[in-house]
């Protein structure tokens, strides 16, 4: 019996320990109600930026042990228009691949133990969003700004992630 309690013991230890040196991504939203475009439905809004909280918890995986990437997003304009819906006052979003892509201007910091590694203020856009083909389905409604958060992530984070 004191051999199990050491051996849970010794296995709770090394989970914490890993845990704590796991990589990890948190994410704010700054004024969100703000935002050039996002859905104007709370509900909706509220799913959208539940969706991107998800995406970005992603990011985790792609950064080594220890480090945190510190994510404020600052503003959204989703690709595609919102036209107004004839019935049921709802609004659909059309992309037409005109001067309707999508944008986000985000504030970062890469750190490890307290220091800070990077960090910037991001514009990113992405005029070509229809004219390549992505990781994502026609399903999810965000594929365009996850196309240029990948994007950004591999040329902005993950090179330097590479050189440390």
């Amino acid at each position: 019996m004191r051999r199990f309690k050491q051996t849970v013991l010794a296995a709770v230890a090394a989970l914490l320990a890993s845990s704590a040196a796991m990589a990890q991504v948190s994410v704010t939203y700054v004024k969100p109600d703000d935002y050039t475009d996002v859905p104007r439905g709370a509900i909706e809004r509220e799913r959208t930026l539940k969706e991107f909280t998800a995406y970005f918890k992603t990011l985790d995986k792609k950064l080594p042990a220890g480090q945190q990437l510190k994510i404020e997003v600052l503003d959204i304009d989703l690709a595609g228009r919102l036209y107004p819906r004839r019935s049921g006052g709802e609004e659909i979003r059309i992309m037409n691949g005109g001067a309707d892509w999508p944008h986000m201007h985000l504030r970062y910091t890469l750190e490890r133990d307290g220091q800070v590694l990077r960090g910037g203020d991001e514009q990113l856009s992405n005029m070509n969003y229809q004219g390549r083909v992505g990781g994502y389905f026609d399903s999810d409604p965000l594929r365009y700004e996850k196309q240029m958060l990948d994007d950004w992530f591999n040329k902005t984070i993950a090179p330097k992630v590479a050189r440390r």
